[in-house]
């Protein structure tokens, strides 16, 4: 029998009442070979430990999006994704549109980087330890990012409109990156983005910005590479923002600025340790908003999904503790 629905779930740290309702979306897609594999053993542990949860598989790119908007108007408490950063992304981005308060996040990580998840520790090498997370149920309220200004996903450039992020928007490098790691045939997880961004590093041309803080001065020159991140990690485990919190109310923009190819080769290795901070082509800005201006409408990538900007000025905005995600209580 479905269980009732739970109360509202408010507070940081709180625990779920034993009565809510789970909608599980798995991304069989995600994490490509690998993560088709670990989905079968999170569909178990699931059935295992949660066995009034509601399961449902995507089939095609998008489907997350269809199947939370369902859960939501059919009264779920819980909307679980399983895959990486994108899957994760989407179903927050509807939690949030739908403007219900008393929905919570949960996420199991089977993607390709899984960035967003590392900021609470989850490992995806354990997919035990991450289904015992969400039966205990401790919600934390973290940051969400929005990209005000419309764009469109590549795979459907009709669909212009705002989208949140949870974890990091890209610009320039990042997307190239994206697009070489799509063509690539034989490797996954994090050497798949390493590879590919050693190949890149070479090729790429480097675009120019300019980065408007909500307070503060403005910025601009060519860069290799620009982040605007709610988290600290990006591109399978790179601490592109080391010092952000997902709920320390900022966002952090990350301009790398343009370099020689020995130096952006250096400049590569360096952000591997987080170290690229010190280098005099590296400025991290920490603002609740900003606002991007380029040559161009951009191509960009919000938590690993491309898009397409509608104007050449991009507007973020921090909307700070406005989702609750089930995730070990710091």
């Amino acid at each position: 029998m479905v269980p009732e629905r739970a109360t509202d779930v408010r507070a940081a740290g709180e625990l779920l009442t034993e009565d809510r309702r789970h909608f599980v979306i798995l991304n069989p897609a995600a994490g490509r070979r690998r993560g088709r594999r670990r989905l079968q053993t999170y569909e178990r542990l699931l059935r295992e430990h949660l066995p009034g949860a509601t399961l449902a598989a995507t089939s095609r790119p998008g489907e997350e999006d269809e199947f939370a908007d369902r859960a939501l108007a059919d009264g779920y408490d819980v909307l679980v994704a399983v895959g990486g950063d994108g899957t994760w992304s989407a179903v927050a981005d509807r939690i949030l549109a739908s403007g219900r308060t008393d929905v919570a996040l949960g996420i199991l990580p089977s993607g390709t980087g899984n960035d967003f998840g590392r900021n609470f520790g989850y490992d995806p090498r354990s997919p035990e330890a991450g289904v015992r997370v969400l039966v205990e149920g401790r919600t934390r309220a973290v940051d969400v990012g929005r990209v005000a200004t419309p764009s469109a996903p590549d795979r459907d450039p009709q669909a212009l409109g705002a989208r949140h992020f949870l974890n990091v928007v890209g610009f320039g490098f990042d997307i190239a990156v994206i697009d070489a790691a799509a063509e690539a045939r034989f490797l996954k997880g994090e050497l798949l983005y390493k590879v590919t961004a050693l190949q890149q590093l070479s090729r790429f041309e480097g675009f120019r910005a300019r980065i408007e803080p909500g307070s503060g001065e403005a910025r601009e020159g060519t860069h290799l590479l620009l982040t605007v991140s709610n988290g600290k990690y990006f591109g399978g485990g790179f601490p592109i923002a080391p010092g952000a919190g997902v709920d320390d109310g900022l966002l952090h923009a990350c301009r790398i600025q343009d370099a020689t190819p020995f130096g952006r080769f250096k400049l590569f290795n360096m952000a591997e340790r987080g170290r690229h901070v010190t280098s005099d082509k590296v400025e991290i800005l920490g603002d609740a908003g900003f606002r991007l201006t380029f040559d161009a409408p951009p191509r960009f990538e919000v938590d690993g999904d491309v898009r397409q900007a509608r104007d050449a000025t991009v507007e973020l905005q921090m909307l700070p503790r406005a989702l609750h995600v089930v995730a070990p209580v710091a």
